[in-house]
C-alpha cells in the first residue's frame, strides 16, 4: 500500500477513535500525527511508538495501552514497510475532564435538584456524593446501587426509588461508559412530610373547656352544650369565623368524652392536595404509587381507631374526596390504597368549616348526604365581637402567658388602650387578638400597654372609621392620635350603654370606670 494512502487516512480515523492516528517506519519512528479535529501533532513527528515497531517486528496486528496516556488504548496494523496506529487519547481526556467538572458541579446539582446527587462507575458503586446541602457524604461512598448497575449495563437513564431515601424517587443517567450520575428529589419528601406533620396532629388533645377563657353568657351557654354532646357518639360540626377556637373545642370535646383515652387525630383538609389527603387518611399499601413508602403506611382513620377524628376546614375538601369519604364513615371500615382488604375502625368524626355548608350544598359544592352525615350535632363557636365582656378577660390571660414568655412584667393597659381595644371589630377574633398582645409584647418596655404600643392597622381601621364624622366639615384634616382616641372613647361608650340598656353602673363596670367619669365623659361627648 503506498505511504499516501495511509497518511491521508489519518484523519478519518483520528476522528472515529477520539484520539491519535499515526504511521510510523519499520523502527517505530512516528512520519506523521494527527488529532481528532484533523490537526496534525508536530510534536511527535520523528519520535519512536515502541510498540508500533513490536507490532512491526511480530508482523502481526495487537493491541495496548497508549504510551502517551496509561489510561487511553491503542491498536497496532503493519502494513508493507509501515505500521498504522490509532489510539482514544483525546475521547479518554475529554472524559477525564467531564468526570472532573461533574465532581466539582456536583454539590451545585444537589443544592439545585433538592436532593441527594452521586457519580458511579460502571458498576454502580458509588464515586462521590453529597447531601442536598453540597456537603459530602463519604460515608455512602462504595455502595452499589442495583439501579445504578442496570443503567450502566444498559446505558439508558432509569427513574426508581432512592436507595438512601425512604419514599424518595431518583434518576440515573450514564455519562459515559465508564460512569454515570444519579440524584433524588430528597427536599421534595422532607418538606411534604414537613407538610403532613403541620396539618396532622398525632397523639392525643392538649386542651380542655378550662382553657377556653371566657365569661360572657353566649360563650359559657355554648361551652354547657358541647359538654354534654361530648358524652355522646354523634358527629360533631363546628362552624364560626376564622379565628374564633374551633380546634380548641374539638380537642376539648375529646377530652370531656368516654374516648378521652384514646387518639385524638387532626388534619387540616385545605392544606394538602387531593391525592396527599386519600393516602393521609386511608393508608396505603407498599408499591402502590410513585413515591410511597416502601413498607406502606397506616391511615389517620386507622390510628384513630377508638378516638376521634378532626376533620378542620372539611369544606375545602374536594367532591371525589367527599364521596370517598362517605362510604367510610357509612360502612365504619377503610381500604387503603392498592390494597384489598377492609378493615373495621371506629371513630368518633368532629369536623369545622368557616363556611356555610348549607350554601354550599345548594351550588353543588358539597355532597348533601355528607353534610347531614357530619351535621348530626351542629355547635356554632360566637366571634369575639358577640362575647360580650370577654375581651379583657382575655386580655389579662395573654398578659400573663406572654409575661412568661417574654420575661416581662407588663401589668395593666391604660384606659385609652382598653377602649380602642374593646371598640375594634376584630375580625380575625381570638387568633388575631392574641398575635396582637405578642406585638405589643415586642415592643413594649414599661409594665402598662398605651395606645402607642397597640399595631398600627388597629389606630388606621379606627381612624378610617372615624374619619367620615368630620369629612363635611373639614374634609381635608388630618386626624392626630389625639383626636382618634376620642373618637374611638366615644362609640365604645355608646357600644357599651346600648349592651347594657343604658344602665350607667353595669357600663362603668365593663369600661373600668367610676360612674363619675362616665358620665363627664358622657356629657363631652354629646351623649346625654
Amino acid at each position: 500500500m503506498k505511504l499516501s494512502i495511509l497518511l491521508e487516512s489519518l484523519p478519518i480515523i483520528a476522528k472515529i477513535n477520539g484520539g491519535y492516528a499515526t504511521v510510523t517506519d519499520k523502527f517505530g519512528k512516528r512520519i506523521l500525527t494527527y488529532d481528532s479535529n484533523g490537526n496534525i501533532v508536530k510534536e511527535l513527528e520523528g519520535k519512536i511508538y515502541f510498540a508500533a515497531k513490536e507490532a512491526y517486528d511480530r508482523q502481526e496486528p495487537s493491541f495496548g495501552k497508549s504510551e502517551i496516556l496509561n489510561q487511553a488504548f491503542a491498536w497496532f496494523l503493519p502494513i508493507d514497510e509501515y505500521v498504522l496506529a490509532s489510539s482514544n487519547i483525546e475521547r479518554v481526556q475529554r472524559d477525564e475532564n467531564l468526570f472532573k467538572a461533574l465532581e466539582q458541579a456536583l454539590p451545585f446539582i444537589a443544592q439545585v435538584t433538592g436532593g441527594e446527587a452521586v457519580i458511579f462507575d460502571d458498576e454502580g458503586r458509588r464515586l462521590f456524593c453529597v447531601n442536598q446541602h453540597g456537603k459530602a457524604q463519604d460515608e455512602y461512598i462504595g455502595k452499589i446501587s442495583t439501579a445504578a448497575q442496570e443503567t450502566m449495563q444498559g446505558q439508558r437513564p432509569i427513574i426508581g426509588k432512592s436507595m438512601s431515601v425512604d419514599g424518595a424517587m431518583a434518576v440515573r443517567i450514564p455519562i459515559t461508559e465508564k460512569y454515570g450520575i444519579g440524584f433524588n428529589n430528597e427536599r421534595s419528601i422532607q418538606q411534604k412530610q414537613k407538610l403532613l406533620d403541620q396539618v396532622t396532629k398525632f397523639q392525643y388533645a392538649h386542651y380542655t373547656f378550662n382553657d377556653i377563657v371566657s365569661q360572657s353568657k353566649v360563650m359559657e351557654q355554648v361551652k354547657e352544650f358541647a359538654k354534654r354532646v361530648a358524652e355522646s357518639q354523634s358527629s360533631i360540626l363546628l362552624f364560626g369565623p376564622t379565628g374564633t377556637g374551633k380546634e380548641l373545642f374539638a380537642q376539648s370535646i375529646h377530652n370531656s368524652s368516654p374516648r378521652r383515652n384514646k387518639p385524638f387525630i387532626a388534619i387540616n383538609c385545605g392544606a394538602l392536595p387531593p391525592t396527599l389527603i386519600e393516602s393521609t387518611l386511608f393508608g396505603y399499601n407498599p408499591g402502590s404509587f410513585t413515591g410511597a413508602n416502601r413498607k406502606g403506611k397506616i391511615g389517620l382513620f386507622e390510628k384513630a381507631d377508638g378516638g376521634t377524628l378532626f376533620l378542620d376546614e372539611i369544606s375545602e375538601m374536594e367532591l371525589d374526596m367527599q364521596t370517598k369519604l362517605l362510604r367510610v364513615l357509612q360502612e365504619k371500615e377503610v381500604t387503603r390504597i392498592g390494597g384489598q382488604t377492609t378493615i373495621p375502625v371506629d371513630v368518633r368524626i368532629i369536623s369545622s368549616t368557616n363556611k356555610n355548608l348549607q350554601e354550599m350544598v345548594q351550588i353543588g359544592k358539597f355532597r348533601e348526604d355528607l353534610f347531614y352525615r357530619l351535621n348530626v350535632v351542629d355547635i356554632k363557636i360566637p366571634s369575639l365581637k358577640e362575647r360580650e365582656g370577654d375581651i379583657f378577660l382575655l386580655l389579662e390571660h395573654f398578659i400573663y402567658k406572654f409575661n412568661l414568655i417574654f420575661g416581662k412584667n407588663v401589668t395593666k393597659a391604660s384606659p385609652e388602650a382598653r377602649k380602642i381595644l374593646s371598640s375594634y371589630d376584630w375580625p380575625g377574633n381570638v387568633r388575631e387578638f392574641q398575635n396582637c398582645v405578642e406585638r405589643i409584647f415586642n415592643v413594649i418596655t414599661g409594665d402598662t400597654i398605651i395606645v402607642e404600643h397597640l399595631p398600627p392597622y388597629i389606630l388606621n381601621k379606627l381612624n378610617e372609621g372615624t374619619s367620615k364624622k368630620i369629612s363635611k366639615t373639614s374634609p381635608k384634616e388630618k386626624l392626630s392620635l389625639e383626636k382618634i382616641v376620642s373618637l374611638a372613647e366615644k362609640e365604645a361608650i355608646k357600644l357599651a350603654l346600648e349592651r347594657n340598656n343604658n344602665n350607667r353602673a353595669q357600663t362603668a363596670e365593663e369600661l373600668g370606670v367610676s360612674t363619675t367619669t362616665l358620665w363627664r365623659k358622657m356629657k363631652e361627648y354629646g351623649l346625654i
